[in-house]
């Protein structure tokens, strides 16, 4: 098999991005022969001269079993434009039988005509009559791209089932599919059979003739595609295959080739393509509903070249167990990455035997990669630490590390990625169901995993899929709590505590950056209220909060007022609040510190959230004044509303991504405010989206101000955001010369990036049973609190 990059931790499956930072996409390729695929494409409806009044997708089963369609939909976006499919989608629902197709209605035009028959699902998006590029998604998430001018990242087109594009489009699988008219439409082959990935063969254009699951089911003859053994970002089961036995083969019937001749020691196997027979044990059937459609098989007998892997995965629903010695024939495949048989044409069970686990070490040793373990089973030694949960609730995945969790290269000295490289793998769950009802995994003592917890001598089948080497585990794994919730944020002394948090999009207004309905509101207010109270800061910079003439901000107040006491909070209106649709906030603690002049702000174009300035002095009089500056500093993504990255911005290949160069400007205006309103005793705070040893911070340290979690936080506490796998520390607080005096200490209180998303406000996919109203997972950033004695 290729061997292929670790894909991204799908931070941005369907496009949403978590916090400030967005994945850096990555170049479009062509979806795998599907299942479910689509087999008419009609944009025309309601056009002049148009047949039909709507536009509609037709979708057609090419495979032995149903599949439901519940969580997927249908998304569409230009020929060549710089909109995201995110903007036109329709959700699908239901299931579709072998050979059955499945009539998505969409838009109507304005001149009525004929009408579709009864569709089965229904949408509202217009599709261009001539050229565009539709998606059938495995999701109902929106994707964030459009495989152009914003390239669809691995983990988005992993979620992608079928891609035509048609027309002039830009995006498609292999050449577009004809142009199309207000009288005609796109027609897959075969009557939806044919699936070469290259829409331009598999398409040909005819009067449009729509179907729906009433249409006479037209299975395809024979070669049924292979679903792919790991599906894990597949929200339905994958489909069972019906097995052809060859009544000739029995047990007696010798193999014509060893497993390890199978696997090769090469990237693909040397007789892919070839019909073949081999022997050996199983070690782990995933033959169940909402599994993979077969089973795991090892030699019992390893050869001697150790680059060659000895397991196999075997696509069959002929009933075998663990343990079983079996007799396996049909035709060797390399599918999406992974070598298997499929489909098997024989399986004989001739026994039973016993296989060994091969015993991995992490990191691997230079040179060697997991493809020699492909299809094994495998005990990985020692202890693993979860360095990512981003997609346990969803897909039942967590990425571990030998040696401890895994570090952004950019936030400190001496990050090994090339060794990082050799100590991580994927923990699957052995299932294709998405958004299961309870996690698959916890911590003994807990109902869920956090970031930092180990498991110890993790035993499963070493697999492939999604660009990604996977862990499929045979037995039960158990985590401990190595990095247990703190209840309360370290002390820091002081008299004045000073904290700086990112709300995650705090907003009232509903659909829009944050809750999408008033239930969520709530749920959200009653986190972030936890969180900030438990933190008790006289003066809080906030991040993320929506700019709407001070109502969110209000709102947080009233809350806190609420939980706290009457007038224990106040808030400082912000002068120049800037833009964008989030702005930077203050709140304070009157009966603490008293804010001691106006609240100013920068008018430099270069923030779009421009920073805000407030000196405080110390309640009641006496003691010295301080100043904060809160900041949110342009984010990673590579694309925003003013297009993408280009020039100095566009990412360097150094590590810092995207719009570095801005953000350096940001600092250095930054600095420059403080020069210029000749402020003392200065905290610089907030999102500065720059890692502790990238270029920002290096400008605000080469000015004399210090980090103060650099100062007083131990190296392996010192994060504040996960990324991709990767901790590390986003937000900073700064202190010049004289605040450095004031400052009796300062602590990361770790309550968001080490928990799930599954924990968050959302109602949708979220496990009722894991959400509580306390500080944990109230955003995906943690929170700085800092103490000075004035």
């Amino acid at each position: 098999m290729p061997v292929k990059s670790r894909a991204t931790a799908i931070l941005v499956a369907a496009g949403v991005v978590a916090g400030s930072i967005a994945a850096l996409s990555s170049p479009s390729s062509a979806a795998a022969p599907g299942t479910v695929v689509i087999s008419q494409v009609y944009g025309g409806g309601g056009n002049t001269g148009a047949p039909l009044t709507n536009d509609y997708v037709e979708l057609f089963n090419r495979s032995g079993a149903p599949v439901s369609l519940d969580g997927w939909s249908v998304q569409y976006t230009s020929a060549a434009g710089t909109g995201n499919f995110a903007a036109n989608k329709a959700s699908l629902s239901g299931s579709i039988a072998p050979g059955q197709y499945h009539l998505v209605q969409l838009a109507a035009g304005t001149t009525p005509s004929g009408a579709l028959p009864q569709p089965d699902s229904v949408g509202s998006v217009n599709m261009s009559g001539t050229a565009g590029k539709v998606a059938l998604v495995r999701s109902s998430d929106g994707l964030a791209c459009n495989g152009s001018s914003t390239p669809c990242a691995d983990a988005q087109l992993a979620l992608i089932a079928d891609l035509v594009g048609y027309g002039s489009a830009n995006f498609s699988e292999g050449t577009p599919a004809p142009a199309l008219t207000n009288t005609t439409g796109a027609f897959r082959k075969g009557g939806g059979c044919t699936d070469t990935d290259d829409n331009g063969a598999d398409f040909e254009t005819a009067a449009p003739a729509p179907r729906n699951t009433a249409t006479a089911a037209a299975p395809c003859g024979g070669g049924d595609p292979s679903p792919t053994p790991t599906p894990t970002i597949t929200p339905t089961p994958t489909p069972t295959p019906t097995p052809t036995v060859t009544p000739t083969e029995s047990c007696d019937t010798a193999p014509t080739h060893r497993i390890s001749e199978v696997q090769g020691s090469g990237e693909t196997s040397p007789v892919a393509g070839q019909n073949i027979r081999v022997e050996g044990v199983v070690t782990g059937s995933f033959q169940g509903s909402g599994q993979f459609g077969g089973f795991y098989l090892q030699g019992l007998e390893p050869d001697a070249d150790p680059a060659t892997s000895e397991g196999l995965f075997v696509f069959s629903s002929s009933p075998v167990k663990t343990g079983d010695r079996v007799l396996v024939s049909g035709k060797a495949i390399e599918f999406n990455g992974l070598t298997e048989i499929s489909p098997a044409t024989a399986v004989n069970v001739c026994g039973t035997g016993v296989v060994k686990p091969a015993k991995v070490k992490l990191p691997l040793k230079k040179g060697v990669t997991f493809e020699r373990y492909e299809g094994m089973l495998v005990t990985f030694h020692g202890d693993l630490a979860a360095s990512e949960i981003y997609n346990l609730g969803r897909f039942g995945e967590i990425t571990l590390a030998g040696g401890g969790r895994l570090w952004q290269p950019t936030d400190r000295k001496g990050v090994d990625t090339e060794k990082d490289a050799r100590r991580a793998i994927l923990l699957d769950d052995g299932s294709s169901v998405q958004n299961p009802p309870t996690l698959p995994y916890h911590t003994t003592g807990s109902n869920t995993v956090r970031i930092g917890d180990e498991v110890k001598n993790l035993t499963g089948v070493l697999t492939y899929g999604f660009d990604a080497y996977r862990v499929q585990p045979t037995k039960p794994v158990a985590f401990k709590a190595d990095n247990p919730r703190p209840a309360q944020p370290a002390k820091v002394g002081g008299d004045v505590r000073v904290a700086s948090l990112n709300t995650l999009n705090w907003f009232t207004t509903l659909k829009s950056r944050g809750a999408t309905t008033a239930a969520e509101r709530e749920r959200q207010l009653a986190k972030l209220v936890a969180n900030i109270t438990t933190l008790d800061p006289a003066v809080a910079g906030l991040m993320e909060v929506e700019r709407n003439n001070d109502v969110a901000l209000n709102t947080l107040v009233d809350a806190l007022n609420a939980k706290a006491g009457a007038g224990t909070y106040k808030a400082i209106t912000h002068p120049n609040p800037g833009t964008d649709l989030i702005q930077t906030a203050l709140i304070y603690q009157p009966a603490k510190v008293t804010p001691t002049g106006p609240a100013r702000s920068s008018s430099d174009p270069i923030f779009n959230r421009p920073p805000l300035v407030q000196t405080f002095a110390k309640a009641g009089g006496g003691g010295k004044s301080f100043t904060v500056l809160v900041n949110h500093f342009k984010s990673k993504g590579c694309t925003d509303a003013d297009g993408p990255a280009s020039g100095a911005d566009a990412d360097q290949g150094d590590g810092q991504s995207c719009y570095n160069a801005k953000r350096v400007q940001q600092a250095k205006a930054v600095l420059a405010l403080i020069g210029s309103l000749k402020l003392q005793n200065v905290l610089v705070l907030g999102d500065l989206n720059a890692y502790g040893e990238e270029d920002p911070i290096h400008t605000f340290e080469g000015a004399g101000l210090t980090s103060l979690s650099k100062a007083y936080v131990k190296k392996d506490d010192r994060y504040s955001y996960v990324f991709d796998g990767l901790s590390g520390e986003l937000d900073h607080v700064l202190a010049d010369k004289g605040a450095r005096k004031l400052v009796t200490g300062a602590t990361i209180w770790h309550i968001n990036s080490d928990e799930g998303r599954f924990m968050d406000y959302n109602t949708e996919f979220n496990p009722p049973y894991l959400y509580a109203p306390d500080p944990f997972r109230s955003s995906d950033h943690d929170p700085l609190l800092v103490g000075l004695k004035l």
